[in-house]
């Protein structure tokens, strides 16, 4: 499973420095704790459950689960019995117990470079003690879903937080999602109540989230689900004296510098417009008026160790997303532990992970597990690239960052624009540098390593799902000798296998399926509301493993490297589109009565979207429609999904019995004429008129 000995040949060494103090000082270290992680998993968990409160104790099996379809439901339970509150944990014992009151729990570092804040850890606890009250007086109570579609802002830690705290489980929305994403995701998880802001800046994109926010709640009306409650906060607005009337938008909750305000010396004045919030008085609630008066004091809500802790969607193959459900204890001890030993973390460093909160990375390394181990964050509102291209490298010497997570989009956007912006700040502080999201090329890998890090820091390269709660193939900084583009190991307690179509485990170098044959605490317990959709979709192509979805291939010295998605799953910028959404999206223009979309290879998004669209008898393919077809997919899904390229289909390549060849499709799209066997097309014609009506561009 692992070699008996770090490979010496084709691997970088990095971080000299961190062996002297490191948790995993080296590879026999690594090995060591692993075997006993797989041979003695309870007294390894055990151990470090340890280190964290619990009201009451566990009975039976550490980890009892059923991974084999034909032997039952599956299910996977951790430490069931005991009782416990994340919120406690990370904020209470930190404030308390660990005497971290004082220290700094999140530097925030706005859109415009000088709108910045600083929240220690007791003025985190008071601010979700609050809120926890006022949601408590919104009459949502345990077990309440709560959905949350707010920018990077601290509140929005507070409200996930505030929810813990009363056993209210959250379900939050990336807020680049459209009207018709969040309406559809507060449906299936049946939120009582909704919190948003009136809207933000991505870099110079207004984001009038309360708009969108009105839209999707329009939308669940419409479908005989009207959400009672939606607290707003006013984020981008000046700060006024009084509450004005209800028909109007209430009062900020903290000035926004860029508003009026000059920038620094050398940046241009800019006035930044208002947007104009929508206010419906019974419905809509004011943050800042709902928090008059409340008691900063709230005790935790004792939940069981596998009572849910939250909802997050993630896009299934199907069309519809898949709501992932984690629970509270096994989900705690595993990003706590993931974070503290993947980033090396000790109590002097300044953790800094460029992802949303939206997403699952955000949810783990910017929330629970930076905070369940006492670290000073950065939580950045704004983008790379903005106002310019060395606004990271401008914000790690700022604050001091040593540990830094990025998406290799992000890496690739910047590798654009040479060294120079990179190499006009110290960023002698970085100690580890990491990659989450997708696959990182080795050209990318190689700059990150040799110009950001100078060759001194360690490059992390994770693999891990919204599904598997945190890491689970990854180096660790002093132990594990790196390849660029290799996910290399197993973290503790995981143990995966390459699977050919048979199911057979394949042994030594191979290439095939990804699969895990035992849970880890971390792992995602169900699909809310769906338990057999998560049987069909993560066990039932190989009964008694967990199917990734993902391909791999691992090399001879024992490395794993994802090789992308089996499924009909795309990686866009690091976020895992459906191409069925996708083209559901298309289907519903009138023009179009067919759709199918594939991945083409995209120098920084890593993979773009190409959709063939065959339209009704009489339509003329033209911009203008294409320019419609990408609105629509705009407004059903999100930005993030936009088509990079339409052609027009009239015929698509299929089976004889109907089913379209995707695998053809993406040879076009990548205009590779090597199509390998087609003997099963049912007219192959179609291939060369396709070949022939490729999109401008897409060379």
């Amino acid at each position: 499973m692992i070699p008996d000995k770090a490979p010496k040949e084709d691997v970088f060494h990095a971080g000299g420095d961190l062996k002297k103090e490191a948790h995993v000082p080296n590879f026999e270290k690594y090995k060591e704790l692993y075997l006993k992680s797989i041979e003695h998993p309870d007294e390894f968990w055990g151990d470090i459950a340890k280190d964290f409160y619990w009201k009451s104790k566990h009975t039976g099996q550490f980890m009892d689960y059923n991974f084999d379809v034909t032997k039952g439901e599956i299910y996977i339970k951790c430490m069931e019995g005991a009782t416990t509150n994340i919120c406690y944990n990370v904020l209470d014992c930190n404030v308390h117990e660990r005497r971290l009151g004082d220290k700094v729990a999140f530097y925030w570092e706005g859109n415009e470079p000088g709108d910045e804040m600083t929240v220690t850890y007791r003025e985190l606890l008071q601010q979700v003690c609050q809120f926890a009250n006022v949601l408590k007086s919104q009459g949502v109570k345990k077990g309440d879903r709560v959905s949350i579609y707010m920018p990077m802002v601290v509140e929005l830690v507070v409200a996930m937080l505030a929810c813990v705290r009363i056993g209210a489980v959250h379900s939050i929305v990336f807020a680049g999602f459209s009207a018709e994403s969040l309406c559809e995701r507060i449906l299936d998880s049946q939120c009582s109540l909704l919190i948003t802001a009136d809207g933000f800046y991505r870099g110079d994109k207004l984001i009038n989230l309360k708009v969108i926010a009105d839209d999707a709640l329009q939308k669940c009306r419409d479908r005989s689900f009207p959400v009672q409650r939606c607290i707003m906060l006013k984020h981008l607005s000046k700060e006024v004296e009084a509450i004005p009337l209800s028909s109007q938008s209430p009062p900020a909750k903290r000035p926004c510098p860029d508003l009026q305000q000059e920038k620094q010396k050398d940046r241009v004045k800019k006035i930044r417009p208002v947007p104009q919030v929508p206010w419906n008085p019974e419905v809509d609630q004011c943050w800042l008026s709902l928090l008059s008066g409340v008691s900063e004091e709230c005790e935790p809500e004792w939940c069981d160790s596998e009572d849910p802790l939250f909802i997050l969607y993630t896009s299934g193959s199907t069309g519809k997303p898949k709501g992932v459900l984690h629970t509270i204890g096994g989900y705690m001890l595993y990003v706590a532990t993931t974070f503290k030993l993947v980033f090396d973390y000790h109590p002097d460093d300044v953790y800094w992970c460029t992802a949303d909160i939206g997403w699952i990375t955000g949810h783990s390394y910017i929330t629970y597990g930076p905070l369940a181990n006492g670290a000073t964050s950065v939580l950045f509102e704004g983008l790379p690239t903005y106002p310019d291209v060395s606004r990271m490298w401008e914000i790690v010497d700022k604050y001091q960052v040593t540990k830094f997570y990025t998406a290799p989009t992000a890496i690739r956007l910047l590798m654009k624009y040479g060294c120079e912006p990179v190499q006009k700040y110290k960023r002698d502080s970085l100690k580890v540098l990491g990659t989450v999201g997708e696959p990182i090329n080795p050209e990318a890998w190689q700059w990150y390593y040799s110009v950001v890090g100078e060759k001194r820091c360690p490059v992390v390269d994770t693999f891990w799902q919204t599904e598997t709660g945190g890491h689970v193939l990854t180096p660790l900084p002093a132990a594990t000798p790196m390849k660029p583009g290799s996910a290399t190991f197993p973290f503790f307690g995981v143990v995966p296998a390459i699977l050919n179509e048979s199911g057979e485990e394949l042994e030594g170098p191979s290439e095939g399926y990804l699969v895990f044959k035992q849970p880890w605490p971390g792992v995602m317990r169900t699909v809310y509301g769906n338990h057999q959709r998560f049987e069909t979709t993560y066990f039932e192509q190989f009964p008694g493993y967990y199917v990734t979805g993902d391909g791999c291939r691992r090399d001879k010295d024992g490395y794993y490297w994802i090789t992308g998605r089996i499924d009909d799953m795309l990686n866009v910028s690091g976020h895992l589109l459906s191409t069925a959404e996708v083209e559901s999206a298309l289907v519903e223009h009138e023009a179009v009565v067919e759709a199918a979309v594939v991945s083409r290879p995209h120098p920084v998004k890593g993979e773009s979207l190409y959709c063939f669209v065959t339209l009704t008898d009489g339509v003329s393919f033209s911009r203008t429609l294409e320019a419609q077809l990408k609105k629509q997919v705009r407004e059903k899904i999100g930005a993030i999904a936009t088509p990079d390229f339409i052609q027009n289909a009239p015929g698509l390549p299929k089976t004889r019995s109907g089913k379209i060849m995707r695998r053809v499709l993406r040879k076009i799209a990548r205009n590779e004429r090597d199509l390998g066997d087609v003997s099963t097309l049912a007219d192959s014609s179609v291939i060369e008129l396709l070949f022939q009506n490729r999109c401008c561009g897409a060379v």
